[in-house]
């Protein structure tokens, strides 16, 4: 028998005695097993306990977190075209935007492009494709005539509802095996860049000066 075992579970109890003076936990081992799932949840996570692909080559954790998002946008999108598999729905994009009418309520054609993150030509068609259908339709504003609100139809909620279960389980399948403390970190960080990159979206800058003009506004190493 390997002993190093007993050896390490020994000091492991020992220190679990002397950090448990005050009686947080209860001396047993159920008292036991909590304070070292504690001890695991404090570890912060840094450059010496995580590891990923091409990291010992000098590989930057930019580099893998542009590269996780890309692939996981892959992974979603393949889900959401099964979602919609066999369905009136001819992209995920038109079942996208029925459900941000349904949520959030009418719009303008802009806000409701924008939200979807979007160019506006792209979304235009998906906007008539929609018309098409029945299942948006679009009235003139009651605050400027010059600009159309759309709103879902019946006929949308409808053929949107007929999915709906599909595209939940497709929900649930991109998260993963994650747990729901891990959920709420990953909505945190997620919305946290999508805060940063959302207004530079939004201001449209042409492709040739985007990355000069972002790099130039915000603090980041020029390696």
């Amino acid at each position: 028998m390997d002993y190093t075992l007993v050896k390490d579970a020994i000091k492991l109890l020992e220190q679990f005695d002397s950090e448990n003076k005050n009686s947080q936990y209860i001396s047993d081992i159920e008292g036991f097993k909590k304070w070292i799932q504690n001890q695991q949840n404090n570890i912060k996570p840094s450059a010496r306990n995580i590891v990923w692909e091409g990291k010992e080559n000098g590989r930057s954790p930019e580099s893998v977190i542009s590269t996780l998002l890309v692939h996981l946008n892959r992974y979603a999108k393949t889900y959401s075209k099964s979602a919609i598999a066999g369905s009136e729905f001819s992209t995920q994009e038109e079942f996208i935007y029925l459900i941000n009418l349904q949520s959030f309520g009418e719009m303008t054609k802009t806000e409701l492009i924008k939200k979807n993150i979007q160019d506006k030509p792209v979304g235009n068609l998906i906007i008539n494709r929609l018309i098409k259908n029945d299942w948006v339709k679009q009235v003139d504003s009651k605050t400027d005539k010059r600009t159309k609100v759309i709103s879902i139809t019946q006929k949308g909620i409808d053929v949107l509802e007929k999915q709906m279960k599909n595209i939940r389980n497709a929900s649930k399948i991109v998260s993963g095996n994650l747990t729901e403390d891990e959920k709420y970190t990953l909505i945190e960080l997620l919305n946290k860049l999508d805060h940063f990159h959302n207004p530079i979206f939004g201001r449209n800058i042409e492709s040739i000066n985007l990355i000069d003009t972002v790099f130039k506004e915000n603090s980041f190493n020029d390696n």
